[in-house]
């Protein structure tokens, strides 16, 4: 790139959803006109909108580009072969009612593989075509994308690194993300990945229906859980020389390729609200009972999508962090349920209070809806014994992908050594204890 920052020095523009404007050399954002009929340095204008035009304006999001050549100079799209990545959910699968859980998925094999060959969706549900639902995935990968872009025209992508991290370039700029912190990709926006650590992993939501966005606070107020401030989108950098390009777009659930004789990181100014985001957990504000009681784990939603159903999310993105447990004669880790809501878990690092021995960094664990879970024998048997003192679950960030719709693994997921197939045996040895 030229012109951005170093990235011991990069510098970010602080708030989600806001209207930011950023120039990587001064004086290349038209000032009053979105659209003047020369743009400044003789840059092309292109608009990318992320909602219809018409989307009532708080949920309107668009950004205007200013570029050395519009994205419309390429080459012709031949189909490109990815066969894990699949999209929407398959209904051809019958799946049990029955709780799921993987291991950590393996790295070997992904030396070679970069962000896009190495992605592998575990399930999914909704279709991106009707706008609704979201695949739940893993990337697995061990090298970088290099004159190589990926455009994503079927949803937006919520990354959570676990293992390795990871140095996104954007047609806006460049964001550097390590585990413990999230990144959101607008739909339709090029991007490449590379992997400063080598070997990587994480977790993926590509997220077909509604933008992400913060969760209304209702009674707790102003302040609380994920602040806007705290998201972090990139300042204007380009590639002077990027020489040649390989395009990789998503369109429709199958892939394409197309060369262009140009980088397509080319913007050199922008202004807008559709812009990548970087979020880092540890500044999430966890809200909990100082009393008694076990209060819903919406509580811990960063982000939410929501559906045509008020408080009925398409997806809610959920976290876990480090936190203090203070609550009196209660049953700390979180009870049994069966949801309305479906969840896909993920792990980052440390242990789940719920599932101390048997849940994994880098694996994950699926329960539909009305599917019962809780906490396993041994966490159980734990927190009936404890003596409640106030103590803090540290080094631990687990989340969960929840969703109103049903997820269906993919085949991938249903035949991959990592899937558990003993799983519900931790919870065999809860006996009945009742004692009239």
């Amino acid at each position: 790139m030229t012109h951005p920052t170093p990235a011991a020095e990069r510098r970010y523009q602080s708030g989600f959803g806001n209207e930011y404007a950023s120039e990587a050399v001064p004086g290349a954002l038209p000032q009053g006109r979105n659209n003047p009929q020369r743009g400044p340095f003789d840059l092309y204008t292109e608009l990318l909108s992320g909602t219809a035009f018409t989307a009532p304006r708080h949920e309107n999001r668009r950004t205007w580009l200013y570029r050395r050549q519009p994205s419309v100079v390429s080459g012709r799209y031949q189909p490109y072969a990815q066969a894990h990545w699949t999209t929407g959910a398959d209904r051809e699968i019958a799946l049990p009612p029955e709780p799921m859980r993987w291991g950590p998925l393996a790295l070997d094999g992904a030396a070679d593989k970069d962000f896009v060959d190495g992605m592998h969706t575990l399930a999914a549900n909704g279709d991106a075509e009707s706008q609704v639902g979201i695949g739940s995935l893993m990337y697995l990968a061990g090298r970088s994308m290099d004159n190589r872009a990926f455009v994503n025209a079927d949803g937006e992508m919520l990354l959570v690194p676990q293992q390795g991290r990871l140095v996104i370039t954007t047609e806006l700029g460049v964001l550097d993300v390590k585990p413990g912190e999230i990144v959101v990709l607008p739909r339709g926006m090029a991007f490449k990945v590379a992997l400063p650590d080598g070997l990587s992993r994480g977790y993926v939501c590509e997220n077909y229906g509604a933008h992400f966005r913060l969760p209304e606070l209702g009674p707790i107020g102003s302040n609380g859980l994920a602040n806007a401030r705290d998201f972090q989108a990139p300042v204007a950098a380009f590639e002077e020389d990027g020489g040649a390009y390989e395009l990789v777009k998503k369109f429709g659930g199958r892939f394409w390729s197309a060369p262009t004789k140009q980088s397509p990181f080319n913007v050199v100014a922008w202004h807008g609200n559709l812009a990548p985001v970087k979020y880092d957990t540890a500044n999430f504000m966890v809200i909990g009972s100082i009393s008694f009681d076990h209060p819903d784990p919406s509580i811990f939603t960063v982000l939410t999508s929501p559906s045509d159903t008020p408080g009925t999310a398409n997806c809610d993105f959920v976290i876990f962090p480090p936190r203090w447990m203070v609550m009196e004669n209660t049953f700390r880790p979180p009870w049994f349920h069966r949801n309305l809501m479906s969840e896909f878990m993920g792990l980052v690092l440390g242990e789940y209070d719920a599932k101390p021995g048997g849940f994994k960094p880098g694996g994950a664990s699926l329960h539909n809806c009305m599917v019962p879970h809780g906490p396993d024998e041994e966490a159980f048997d734990k927190a009936t014994h404890a003596d409640l003192k106030p103590h803090k679950l540290d080094n631990t960030l687990a989340f969960m992908f929840e969703s109103r719709y049903r997820f269906i693994p993919t085949n991938f997921a249903l035949q991959s050594p990592a899937l558990d197939t003993d799983y519900t045996d931790c919870w065999a040895g809860l006996k009945d204890q009742f004692k009239p």
